[in-house]
């Protein structure tokens, strides 16, 4: 939008064209079969993903490679080696930042913008790494910055507490927990932290376990309150929540900076405190008596004029 409106203004646009622009970014439609959100970025402060499954290989690398150009960046999940070779033969020419199950795929030069908030994200397991790092993804789309420790699950309690206390220590704004199983690595952790905590149930287990339903069930069923918990394997959903948490802390740490930053500005000098005695005032009687020196009025008197007539005194 800042392209389109400062070409406007530079005058390489007329008011259609640019009115065009505008409209092409909220909505694009690429060969009648997706309507790409492109202004999605915009009003969220999180870019569209397009979901691997259910699409061929060719028709996703083609959806991506249309927001990258857009937009400067295309982002995909779930992908299948099929999905991945299709998506580097369509990149080409672009930067392409793969992740467990997901990728980037970046327009030459570009970069989101830097946000300051940060993002840490936790995992119970190994195989909960891919639902995890689809939300590392997002969160590093939408300019954040984010960590993630893996394999830190009850099994072996005392190996999540030094990672823990180093998120905090490196500040996170928020943090993430993925876990399968028995999925109480979020309750936990929830327990100890006094940031928002988002529970990531993961796909991993045994029986009805391995659906996520145990996990999943788990978290909602947790006694940490303020836990919040996204669908099975909702990496990118708990990425999106965990990045527009971020985001809103980091604004708050700005305006609060301004804030101070104006007020040491126009604050007023502060003046030396006045060393001058105050001036002795009259002293009052203690209550109940009268003054024992009060002042006498002078009375000023004024002959009577008799306007010509002689004075007579009264009988």
């Amino acid at each position: 939008m800042r392209d389109v409106l400062r070409r406007l203004v530079a005058g390489e646009l007329s008011e259609d064209e640019a009115l065009a622009e505008l409209r092409r970014i909220q909505l694009d439609e690429l060969a009648g079969k997706a309507k790409l959100d492109l202004g999605r970025y915009m009003r969220r402060g999180v870019p569209e993903v397009v979901l691997a499954p259910g699409k061929s290989p060719r028709d996703a690398a083609r959806l991506v490679v249309a927001m990258a150009d857009s937009r400067g960046q295309g982002l995909i999940s779930r992908m299948s080696d099929a999905h991945r070779a299709a998506l580097d033969d369509a990149a080409r020419g672009r930067r392409v930042v793969a992740y467990a199950s997901s990728a980037r795929v970046l327009r030459d030069a570009f970069a989101p913008e830097r946000v300051e908030g940060k993002v840490g994200i936790l995992t119970a397991g190994t195989s909960d790494v891919a639902a995890a790092d689809e939300a590392r993804m997002v969160v590093e789309a939408c300019g954040l910055e984010a960590r993630l420790d893996a394999d830190l699950g009850v099994a072996g309690l005392h190996r999540f507490i030094a990672p823990l206390s180093s998120m905090l220590e490196w500040g996170a704004d928020v943090l993430v927990v993925a876990a399968g199983m028995d999925g109480v690595l979020p309750g936990l952790v929830a327990g100890l932290v006094d940031v928002p905590v988002i529970g990531l149930p993961v796909s991993t287990g045994y029986g009805r376990g391995a659906a996520g339903d145990g996990a999943l069930t788990t978290m909602l069923q947790s006694c940490a309150t303020g836990l919040v918990v996204v669908n099975i394997d909702n990496g990118v959903g708990a990425g999106a929540a965990a990045a527009v948490i971020a985001s809103r802390a980091a604004q708050g740490r700005r305006r609060g900076r301004k804030i101070a930053s104006t007020a040491n500005t126009i604050a007023p000098t502060i003046s030396s405190p006045k060393t001058t005695a105050a001036a002795r005032r009259e002293r009052s009687a203690p209550p109940g008596n009268a003054k024992t020196s009060a002042k006498s009025a002078t009375v000023v008197k004024t002959a009577a004029r008799s306007h010509g007539k002689p004075l007579r005194r009264r009988p």
